[in-house]
């Protein structure tokens, strides 16, 4: 069950903040793409994902070599709200992160459809 404090404890770090709300924004984003996009290490990266994962906000799914998140569609009405409300509020806060992913080369080809 996500109960608000599990929400607000998993997204309370600013790294898994900035990820959900790019792959909220995005609809879904490739590990190496979060990693242009916040400036850190892929295994930093990848464990915040992992993290985020667990507590139920995303999943992620393989294509070749890259693996993919994207918010868990069986989220409550009330957490996509949230998030929703978060992005459009704080599109500021986003903006050094989005200008990164915009600019990155070689942005992998999501070719399968997601849920």
């Amino acid at each position: 069950m996500l109960s608000p404090p599990a929400i607000y404890k998993c997204l309370s770090d600013e790294t898994r903040a900035r990820a959900t709300l790019l792959i909220t924004r995005e609809g879904e984003l490739c590990v190496c793409e979060l990693v242009c996009a916040l400036d850190d290490s892929q295994p930093k990266i990848s464990r915040h994902l992992a993290q985020l994962r667990s507590c139920g906000l995303l999943l992620d799914r393989r294509q070749g070599q890259w693996v993919y998140y994207r918010l868990n569609p069986e989220l409550p009405a009330w957490v996509r709200a949230v998030l929703e409300t978060t992005l459009h509020a704080n599109a500021d806060w986003l903006e050094e992160n989005s200008a990164r992913l915009k600019q990155m080369n070689d942005r992998p080809l999501n070719t399968a459809a997601c849920c």
